[in-house]
């Protein structure tokens, strides 16, 4: 059904995503070198390329050790605001770690909520002095959720991004997690999202991916043999292949851009679990090795999960 044939390449954990610009980024922060770091982050050619670049930010650790000095070097400058604000959401839930509450101490929850407050007060401090960054709209979408934000202030935050940036992928994400039965919502509240998102985003967007999130979603919140009927029933099996058909299998899709390598992965889990074997090659094949946190560590240690997973297709596919 596809034209890939061959093994992809041995599957290996990238947080760059074999893409130059976040490599340099991470490595300039590493190093602490804040100037190199401005101009790399003021490269970005639009609201996406950034928010793929912050979510980088967020990975490197010990930021809020320095991060002062680059605010107060550059008071003017809502950059480093915007940096520390957007790296404290990230830390905020290295924190509290990936359990759910029931298995999240209270010291945790603590360490959670001191962070959260302290990027929500930071990210303000952006939107003060400019009510349209779209970047610090977009991570207030996320710590919204953390600190369970009601429903009305949430939304007004979402729709604050998408004033700006209407499809804005990082914020319709977050936006669909707040919306999540784990969180806020519930399942008929994130579909209800996932599906209008992507009818309204058309063909060749990687919007289309949230229906596939959703789906996932919905599994990992199942009782697990209920779950498993589910993922591989006709409906949404073939609400997962027309998702894609729609993004990463339309003919003008290319696996490039900000943030590419996780949608992607999000399918190729998706397909695997719904044993959609073809499709599922399909979205391994996009990947060529490259593993990506999300959607794997859902599973466990990416790398591994990744690798039983491609394994189980190769295995399986027609």
């Amino acid at each position: 059904m596809w034209p890939f044939k061959k093994h992809p390449t041995e599957p290996v954990l990238d947080p760059t995503y074999g893409d130059p610009h976040r490599k340099a980024l991470i490595r300039a922060l590493e190093k602490r070198k804040w100037k190199w770091a401005r101009e790399l982050l003021t490269m970005a050619a639009d609201p996406d390329e950034l928010a793929f670049l912050m979510e980088a930010v967020g990975g490197v650790d010990g930021i809020q050790d320095w991060i002062g000095e680059w605010i107060d070097a550059e008071p003017e400058s809502t950059l480093p605001l915007l940096v520390a604000g957007c790296h404290a959401v990230h830390w905020a839930w290295e924190a509290r770690g990936g359990k759910l509450a029931k298995y999240t101490s209270a010291e945790q929850f603590r360490g959670f909520h001191e962070r959260l407050h302290y990027a929500e007060a930071t990210l303000q401090q952006v939107i003060a002095r400019e009510p349209d960054n779209v970047t610090a709209w977009a991570w207030l979408v996320t710590s919204s959720r953390g600190l369970g934000i009601g429903a009305v202030e949430a939304q007004q935050r979402f729709d604050a991004v998408t004033r700006l940036h209407p499809g804005h992928l990082v914020a319709h994400e977050q936006r669909l997690q707040y919306l999540c039965a784990k969180w806020s919502g519930s399942h008929e509240q994130m579909f209800d999202f996932a599906r209008g998102a992507a009818a309204a985003a058309g063909p060749n967007s990687l919007l289309h991916e949230l229906v596939a999130v959703a789906h996932i979603e919905k599994w990992a919140r199942t009782e697990r043999a209920e779950a498993n009927d589910y993922i591989v029933s006709d409906e949404v099996r073939t609400e997962l292949l027309a998702a894609a058909e729609n993004s990463i299998f339309h003919p003008d899709y290319i696996p490039a851009g900000p943030g590419w390598a996780p949608r992607v992965a999000t399918f190729a889990m998706a397909f695997e679990l719904a044993d959609e074997f073809d499709a599922a090659w399909h979205a391994f094949a996009l990947l060529d090795g490259m593993v990506t946190e999300w959607p794997w560590m859902i599973l466990g240690d990416p790398v591994e999960k990744f690798t039983v997973s491609l394994d189980y297709v190769t295995a399986n596919r027609s």
